[in-house]
């Protein structure tokens, strides 16, 4: 009879194509996942991975399995999640993922109520500029800022956070301050990476249904909120930096918003989540949480002038 742990185990050494990387995630010697996926191996009667000098690479065997194997483990965990639920409150441990800035200006606002509400859920927070692969990592939930590309994720929306077109009183009196929407195109722009072969803008509009694009070609690219902050402050350039990071920089006169009658597109953020069937208790509170602390206007939510 099939061991679930073998099965486990040869699931993270197929989605990490490691067995050094799925030990470690695992919390298990490597010669311990070697000696699981051998007697799988055995028991199956085929070859499931072909080990390599670089890498793990499936089998056309270990392919057909991981693909059932997935949905099989998928289904036992949220069957003894569920369960788990007659015995009361939710317990166990919540893996998050997301960006630094959203994570130290947001969500280190709201664990402190959610851990209260929830003593038996243990939290690790992950916060990265990267965009993670929650399968291959284990996480349970992410926050995603900005459109979502189709994936099999399921997503709840938060809100959106504005964006306000900002410069240092620095950078004003070194390069002067553009006059014009058309002039931005002539400055220092700092900007998020964009997607391969796509020219950078920035789009803006106002009341009267008037949108401008400006075409970008960014002095600076970079793949984190708080670092164009920063440099922004410092005097570097100018970008689009959420209202929520510079609203106190706006009062405090070490920042200008440029051109306030235009706005920038905000920016949507969601929850997202591997499955919603049967879904974990543990995760189900944190995304009912998340979404019910979200629905009121927080900071977060509000532009750097309301």
């Amino acid at each position: 009879m099939i061991d679930l742990n073998a099965l486990r185990v040869f699931e993270r050494v197929a989605a990490l194509q490691s067995f050094s990387a799925a030990a470690r995630s695992l919390g298990s010697p490597k010669s311990s996942v070697s000696r699981s996926i051998a007697r799988l191996e055995a028991e199956l009667g085929t070859r499931l991975l072909q080990r390599t000098t670089r890498a793990v690479v499936l089998t056309e065997s270990g392919m057909a399995l991981r693909v059932r194997c997935k949905d099989i483990l998928t289904r036992v965990d949220e069957t003894l999640d569920y369960v788990g639920t007659f015995r009361g409150s939710p317990r166990g441990g919540l893996r998050i993922s997301a960006g630094i800035g959203f994570g130290q200006n947001v969500l280190a606002d709201l664990l402190p109520a959610f851990v209260v509400r929830y003593p038996e859920i243990d939290v690790v927070l992950d916060l990265t500029s990267q965009s993670v692969d929650l399968i291959a990592t284990s996480i349970d939930v992410a926050i995603r800022m900005g459109p979502l590309p189709s994936s099999e994720l399921v997503a709840r929306r938060l809100g959106v956070i504005p964006r306000v077109l900002c410069v240092a009183p620095s950078y004003i009196a070194r390069r002067g301050s553009p006059r014009t929407i058309a002039e931005l195109g002539n400055h220092d722009a700092i900007e998020m990476p964009g997607l391969e072969g796509r020219p950078r803008r920035w789009v803006l509009s106002r009341r009267r249904g008037e949108t401008r694009s400006i075409e970008l070609s960014p002095r600076i690219t970079v793949n984190d909120a708080l670092t164009i902050h920063r440099l922004v402050v410092n005097g570097a350039g100018i970008a689009g930096i959420s209202a929520y990071l510079c609203t106190a920089d706006l009062a405090a006169g070490r920042l200008a918003r440029l051109f306030p009658e235009w706005k920038l597109p905000s920016v949507e953020v969601n929850v997202v989540f591997p499955s919603n069937r049967e879904l974990s208790p543990v995760v189900r509170a944190f995304v009912d949480f998340l979404t019910s602390a979200s629905g009121s206007n927080l900071p977060w939510q509000k532009d750097a002038g309301g």
